[in-house]
């Protein structure tokens, strides 16, 4: 054995490869732990093997990794006897707590495949285990707090159910890799501690909060959001504090800031709220530094948006006091919303708190109109403004999911806000498309990843989307469809965000509107594919590992 070098053998179903090494037989798992090449067909130099693929550089006697990206190589104990090699092959290491820490490796480090690999092992038993590490991760690894990582990685977090459970570890591998993408590079977050004593009242710490937030001071708001938290105050009462403070400016930041509210909250919903100090202090420094819509010139001129926004605030308290009462949507108020008269838009929202419209129903029929802008978008408009329409629709959603979990009188500014977005959107669709009638033929998952294999399908992926569902197609069944094609491609942030609120909206909304929702989203899916997939190339390659496939040959 020591003069051949390297021999390779089969025991107990594994292939072992024995080295050689400085008058000591080693063994190890043959398979490298990178991408799959036959460690045997490596070389061995002062101990380290290196595989002839990749590079990847082990330690023969631990099987330890020079190599972060390629993981550790199992290695199993030997004894000589008599002349006779014995190898243990019974497991080294508890391999689920190893692959926790190989996850916690990938997001340091930005390493998508150890992510995936992570990801595949983990999620069908420890699927919150999975998120909680990448949330925690997320809010601590960058100083800028949270961002567009964690956003992605609790929006697919939020669409697991409508996927195979085979495919849910494909999506916590996008969120994952989101947030490592978003940390990589950056310096830490260091949190901002509670106040020393408790004991104020929430409406007080609210008010030191709000001070803070205008005149940019994101560490003095921090603490006052950590301080509500400590102090112990109820989720729904500190949420109403975020969201008077998101809403106290317009839009701020192009709706991101409303929007990453509600996805913070939504992420403590499934990791806990015992998570919920560290991860709304994030928010602070989107609060404090960001862009206020009322700075800008389309808010302010040639109409003054934000004018009639103050006055219709000034009228909120009495509207809101009107008794809530069954509220059916008055004919016409979709065309106002879509229409070219903000007065009107802000007197018909007044018009239906007062009629006893809860603030959610009214922010539901903005979130509609937002939607048909997108549904209506003609293809012939500026390729980025499919985000300027999508900004809209996200904001509204956000504004909605928040009223629904708050029922925040601050936060019905929100709706207002949407509306006015809505407003500023109209010329998106000049001329407005035609809402597909189910002419695109038979539907079905097959069809709709064919269409989204070829650029710019947009209104073929909306006819087949609107024929599917017309023909008695599955509504879960299409959102699931389109969750899958979101996932074939790389990352893209707003079709993401696109894509969890259309399903999000389609749960809230009678058919035919749930219908044209998921007509948008497959029209604003279609425009952004087909990318160059690389990402799930990569998560393929994860997968077939796991499975034992030989990647090599």
């Amino acid at each position: 054995m020591l003069d051949q070098g390297c021999v390779v053998v089969s025991v107990g179903g594994q292939t072992i490869a024995l080295f050689a090494d400085g008058g000591v037989v080693r063994a190890v798992d043959n398979r490298c732990p990178h991408m799959g090449f036959p460690l045997h067909r490596g070389s061995v130099c002062d101990g380290i093997l290196t595989c002839h693929w990749h590079h990847a550089r082990f330690d023969l006697a631990s099987g330890g990794t020079l190599d972060q990206w390629a993981d550790d190589v199992p290695a199993f104990p030997v004894e000589i006897r008599d002349g006779e090699v014995f190898v243990d092959v019974a497991p080294q290491r508890d391999e689920r707590a190893h692959r926790r820490r190989r996850l916690r490796d990938g997001l340091e480090r930005n390493l998508s495949l150890v992510i995936a690999k992570s990801a595949i092992a983990l999620t069908p038993d420890d699927t919150d285990a999975v998120f909680g590490a990448g949330l925690e991760f997320g809010v601590r690894g960058s100083a800028d707090g949270w961002g567009q990582g964690l956003t992605i990685l609790t929006a697919l977090r939020n669409l697991l159910p409508l996927l195979e459970p085979d495919e849910r570890a494909h999506a916590m591998h996008h969120g994952l890799a989101a947030v490592a993408s978003d940390c990589d590079g950056m310096a830490p977050r260091h949190p901002v501690a509670a106040l020393p004593a408790q004991g104020r009242a929430i409406d007080t710490v609210e008010r030191w909060f709000r001070r803070c937030v205008e005149v940019r001071d994101a560490e003095g708001a921090e603490r006052a959001i950590a301080s509500a938290v400590r102090g112990g105050e109820a989720p729904d009462r500190v949420a109403s504090m975020l969201y008077a403070v998101a809403t106290d400016h317009r839009y701020l930041t192009t709706g991101h800031v409303l929007d990453f509210t509600t996805k913070s909250l939504e992420a403590l919903d499934h990791a806990g709220w015992e998570h919920a100090e560290e991860v709304l202090g994030s928010l602070a420094t989107l609060y404090a530094e960001g862009g206020r819509a009322e700075e800008s010139n389309q808010w302010r001129s040639p109409v003054d948006l934000v004018a009639i926004l103050d006055d219709a605030f000034a009228q909120l308290p009495d509207a809101l006091a009107a008794p809530r009462r069954d509220w059916a949507p008055p004919d016409g108020l979709t065309e106002v919303l879509l229409g070219d008269q903000p007065r009107e838009i802000a007197a018909a929202m007044l018009d239906a708190l007062r009629a006893g419209a809860a603030p959610e129903a009214a922010a539901a029929e903005v979130t509609y109109a937002a939607a048909l802008r997108i549904a209506r978008f003609p293809v012939t408009n500026e390729f980025s403004d499919w985000d300027t329409a999508m900004h809209t629709f996200s904001f509204a959603n956000a504004v909605e999911q928040g009223l629904r979990r708050t029922g925040s009188a601050e936060l019905v500014r929100g709706v207002f806000d949407a509306a006015m977005s809505v407003y500023l959107d109209r010329f998106l669709n000049t001329p407005p498309a035609r809402l597909p009638n189910g002419d695109g033929g038979p539907g079905g998952r097959d069809r709709l990843f064919e269409l989204l294999d070829r650029q710019q399908r947009v209104d073929a992926a909306g006819s087949l989307v609107a024929g599917w569902l017309d023909e008695g197609g599955d509504a879960p069944a299409v959102m699931g469809a389109l969750v899958t094609a979101l996932l074939r491609e790389d990352r893209d942030f707003h079709t993401i965000q696109m894509v969890e609120a259309a399903v999000r909206q389609h749960g809230s909304m009678a058919p035919e509107r749930g219908r044209l929702v998921l007509i948008a989203a497959a029209r604003y899916l279609a425009a952004h594919a087909p990318t160059a997939r690389a990402q799930t190339q990569t998560y393929r390659i994860a997968w077939r590992l796991s499975r034992g496939e030989t990647l090599f040959e």
